[in-house]
This record gives C-alpha cells, sequence and structure tokens, in this order.
C-alpha cells in the first residue's frame, strides 16, 4: 500500500450561491415594486371614483333644485354615483388580493432561499468532513506500510544500539518527506518508546505509554491489516501539540500474521492541516460562517476561527438523522453532515458543521 506525502487533498471547486442570492434579492425587489404598483394605483383609482362621487353628489343637489325638469338628470347622477362605488370596491378588492398574493410570493421566495442556502450548507459540510477523511485514509495506509519497513521491524525484534540507531534514522528520512507528521515512534510491547524520528526535537526515548488509550487499541490489534486512528489529542512528549495519532502493530518479518513485536505511532500534526481544510471551505462572506470539524462528543477539533479547538463542545440537533440543517433559537442556521468514511477508513463518528450567523 503507498500514500502521497503532504496534504493531497483539495477542496472541492463548490462557488458560494452569489447567483442563487442575486436572483432571490431581484425576485423579491420586484415583487415589492408590483406590490407598490398595485396599491399606488388602487389609490389612485379610489381618488377619480371619490371625484365621481362628488360630481355625481352636485349633480343630484343641481337637479333637486331644477325641479320636475332635473328629474331625468338625477336618474343619470344616480347612476353614475353607483358605477363610482363599484370602481371603489373593486379598487380595494384589487388590492387587498394583490397585497396578499405578493406577500405569499414573498414568503415563498424566502422560504425557498432558506432552503437552498441550508442545502448548500449541507453539502459543504459534507465537503469538508469528506476531505478529512480522505486525508486520514492516507494515514492509515502509512502507518501499516511503514510498521513492515525492515529497520522498524529489525529494532522491534531486537533494539541494540545500532538497530535504534538505523531504525532512527529510517524515521527521520521518512519525515523528511512527510511533513505532515510530528513525529513516528517505535514502542516496545510493554510501551517504552526505544526510537523516533526527532530524536533531536523531542526526546521520548525511554518515556512509557502504556497508559494511552491508542496503545492498548494497536496492542490488541489482530493483524498487520488493523490499524487504531485515535481522536485528536494534546500529546505533552509533544510539546503539548495537537495531534491524531495512528497506530500499528510491528510483526515478526513484517508479515500480516506475524507475532506481534512492537507497535509503530505515528502523529499527525493536525492542527495546520485541519485549519487549511476548515479555512478553504468556500462560503460567502455574506453568510458569516463558522466552519467546524467535531468529533463524536461534539467537541470542537477545528475551526475556521481557530476559537473552542479540542476545549469547546456543542449542541447539535440531530434528530436521528446523519446530514441535516436547522435554524437554532437565535435564527442561526446550522448545517451538520456525519463522516462517510473513506475506502478501508470508517471514520470516528465526526461532523462537518456550518454555523452561519444571522
Amino acid at each position: 500500500m503507498s500514500a502521497a506525502p503532504g496534504l493531497k487533498a483539495k477542496t472541492v471547486a463548490t462557488e458560494p450561491a452569489d447567483d442563487d442570492s442575486d436572483i432571490s434579492a431581484l425576485i423579491n425587489r420586484l415583487t415589492a415594486e408590483v406590490n407598490q404598483i398595485a396599491v399606488d394605483k388602487t389609490k389612485s383609482i379610489q381618488q377619480i371614483t371619490n371625484q365621481m362621487k362628488m360630481l355625481a353628489l352636485n349633480a343630484l343637489i343641481e337637479s333637486s333644485r331644477a325641479g320636475a325638469q332635473g328629474a331625468g338628470f338625477a336618474v343619470v347622477a344616480q347612476e353614475v354615483r353607483g358605477v363610482g362605488q363599484q370602481v371603489e370596491t373593486i379598487a380595494r378588492e384589487l388590492e387587498t388580493q394583490l397585497t396578499k398574493r405578493t406577500g405569499d410570493l414573498v414568503a415563498s421566495i424566502e422560504r425557498m432561499s432558506q432552503r437552498s442556502r441550508g442545502e448548500r450548507m449541507v453539502d459543504l459540510s459534507l465537503n469538508a468532513i469528506e476531505l478529512i477523511d480522505r486525508n486520514l485514509y492516507e494515514r492509515t495506509c502509512d502507518v501499516r506500510w511503514w510498521a513492515t519497513d525492515s529497520a522498524v521491524v529489525d529494532c522491534a525484534a531486537s533494539p541494540s544500539a545500532a538497530a535504534v540507531s538505523h531504525a532512527s534514522q529510517r524515521l527521520g528520512v521518512i519525515l523528511g518527506a512527510y511533513t505532515v507528521y510530528l513525529d513516528l515512534w517505535l514502542c516496545d510491547l510493554d510501551g517504552n518508546v526505544i526510537a523516533n524520528g526527532r530524536a533531536d526535537r523531542f526526546r521520548v526515548v525511554g518515556q512509557n505509554v502504556a497508559h494511552t488509550k491508542w496503545f492498548r487499541d494497536a496492542r490488541a490489534l489482530r493483524s498487520g491489516d488493523d490499524y487504531v486512528a485515535g481522536d485528536v489529542e494534546n500529546q505533552p512528549l509533544l510539546g503539548n501539540a495537537q495531534v491524531a495519532t495512528y497506530c500499528a502493530s510491528v510483526r515478526a518479518g513484517g508479515q500480516a500474521n506475524g507475532a506481534p513485536i512492537g507497535v509503530l505511532a505515528i502523529h499527525f500534526d493536525w492542527e495546520p492541516q485541519a485549519r487549511a481544510i476548515v479555512q478553504g471551505v468556500r462560503v460567502g462572506d455574506s453568510d458569516k460562517a463558522r466552519v467546524l470539524l467535531v468529533d463524536s462528543n461534539f467537541r470542537v477539533i477545528a475551526a475556521s476561527d481557530g476559537q473552542g479547538i479540542l476545549s469547546e463542545r456543542i449542541s447539535l440537533s440531530l434528530n436521528g438523522q446523519r446530514s441535516g440543517f436547522y435554524h437554532d433559537r437565535t435564527g442561526t442556521l446550522v448545517a451538520f453532515h456525519a463522516t462517510p468514511g473513506y475506502e478501508t477508513y470508517r471514520g470516528l463518528g465526526w461532523y462537518g458543521v456550518i454555523i452561519c450567523g444571522t
């Protein structure tokens, strides 16, 4: 198996929905203009009908003064007055109906716009978690591959000074090519670090890591084809850096079914790699979005604003769904997507999350 050095995954070209937003804004504006025109025109009609009614009233008054000679004219004036009232009624109904219809249209467009925005944020959440999944899949390939390196296998089998020196040198060469790692550790089955790739920077040889979850899990692996993927943590022996540790068992003869003779742990330099992914998600400036990766306990493990990493927990309303969006009590849009995994990497129950300000 093989893996490329460095961060291969690139952000999928998902354009911000500026065009959609512009179209929605245009339709809203045109609808508002139509509504205003309708209101203005019906008011003009009402003004004219008011004038007609005044003329009809004046005509009735004059016809009454004319006595019998004005009787015929009075009938005409009454008809004109009745027509004016009918026109006024129609104008009012037109205004009411147009206002209601345009109001419904504006509300419908707003709902469509909100849905479109929510679905776009779900897609971008998936984009973020897929990128990290693909990247971490490569890490699982790396650790299983390097655990079969002859220098690593020989040192685990017989950790003489020469073997330790050779293994450390070999691990250092790997680190020179694979810059996404802080350090590589070879441990014996008791959890003692016997060699590392950056001995000049991290003096970890002789330290015991048997208490760590990732070592205990690696110690129990059934074959060389299996691996351990650890959650993100601060590693005190690496200057408290944020790392994701991946492990594989070192086995006799470098064979997958050989007897276990050690554990290889590789420490992925999490913070800069994860930051590149969440900051690379192409949300629009108007979205005021915070892009996050959270673990299975909803702990923030990456954030586009750099805040709350490994200390903040967010509240997600999943409602039994692996993906979706909703508005919280403050009106804030929250979109999420669960890890789909990649190839043999099943993921750790993480989520991509995007929180958009109002």
